[in-house]
């Protein structure tokens, strides 16, 4: 089965140039592929299940090569590289015909986008088609965020009076005292954390590092956990010192466990099962905006590349404000309404 050469290229770029993660190149390859069958002729019936865009594009199976049996790499690439704009506008109709939403044919545009501004690096195409097409607008949905009472009812729910117990403890104490991603605290270290400073440092997305500072409450948590932690090195040889989390055989924790383990407190604590690690990354933020945090800060807390990015909370935070306000206010709120 031959294999599509540039968008192989274009795949071991984001691996080794833009350090993307696997999950995140997975869903590139898928999207190529897809706009592969698309221009082949061999698009299918009907939207295929996203849960199955999940092909493994390192592999020399994979990726855009499966997407033809027939066509030769170099036809392949010559119909990659011939797509004009109205190509691109034909696969966004054909999207539409059906049924994708909004954000999938957003995110499948921004695989074509990148695609082809790499090709325009390379000398592959002269211009980028897709790059005068406008992302469909998507309706903004708020982010979740818990009450200052309901994150402290999640923070004492585990037991500290054991090293599970006092680890878990720790890691909430974490996740909502920096705001940093799940694949951000299971990626820790024991030298990461600098008590004396009352920093961590963080690696972050494409590899991207920053410093943020943390709460003395987190400290001491993370303190207590050592302790346990450290007697746990001395009855297990095979424990992984460098490791900040670890599981119960001394193994750096995965971030599936970490949920599991929020789950299990969100029962404790009587919350929505619906909550989730990132819930605390954004109550994180929300109670940062609404202590006066300015914007800027906050998002480099948070290590988003782009302040858009980070706004979505400003509309988290005057929508809590107004709620406030009308229920402290019910007359005024009358009034707005039949004044």
């Amino acid at each position: 089965m031959n294999d599509c050469a540039i968008t192989q290229e274009f795949l071991s770029y984001l691996k080794f140039e833009k350090h993307f993660s696997m999950h995140t190149a997975k869903c590139y390859g898928a999207d190529l592929l897809q706009f592969s069958d698309f221009l082949i002729g061999d698009a299918g019936s009907g939207p295929q299940d996203e849960s199955a865009d999940q092909a493994n594009p390192w592999s020399d199976s994979s990726g855009v090569a499966t997407a033809t049996q027939t066509q030769t790499t170099v036809q392949l690439d010559q119909l990659l590289t011939g797509a004009d704009v109205n190509t691109v506008r034909k696969y966004l109709a054909h999207l539409g015909q059906h049924q994708y939403s909004k954000s999938t044919t957003a995110r499948k545009l921004a695989t074509l986008r990148s695609f082809y501004k790499f090709l325009v690096k390379r000398n592959y195409v002269t211009a980028n088609p897709v790059a005068n097409i406008k992302t469909p607008k998507q309706e903004k949905k708020l982010p979740k965020f818990l009450e200052y009472e309901d994150v402290q009812r999640l923070l004492d729910s585990p037991d500290t009076s054991n090293w599970l117990g006092a680890r878990d403890r720790a890691i909430l104490e974490v996740l909502y005292s920096t705001g940093m991603r799940v694949s951000e605290l299971v990626a820790l270290n024991m030298e990461d954390v600098d008590f004396l400073g009352e920093v961590i440092h963080i690696r972050g997305k494409g590899k991207k590092e920053r410093i943020s500072p943390i709460g003395s409450g987190a400290l001491r948590a993370i303190q207590h956990y050592i302790e346990f932690r450290n007697k746990r090195i001395q009855s297990n040889s095979d424990f992984d010192v460098r490791v900040l989390f670890a599981n119960k055989h001394g193994n750096r924790l995965s971030t599936r466990s970490v949920r599991r383990k929020m789950d299990k407190y969100l029962r404790e604590a009587g919350l929505d099962p619906a909550i989730s690690p990132h819930t605390l990354r954004h109550s994180f933020a929300t109670h940062m905006l609404n202590n006066g945090a300015d914007l800027r800060s906050v998002q480099e807390l948070l290590g988003h590349q782009s302040l858009s990015t980070t706004q979505v909370y400003t509309h988290v935070s005057t929508t809590k404000m107004k709620e406030v306000y009308e229920h402290a206010h019910p007359r005024d709120t009358m009034n707005d309404v039949t004044g």
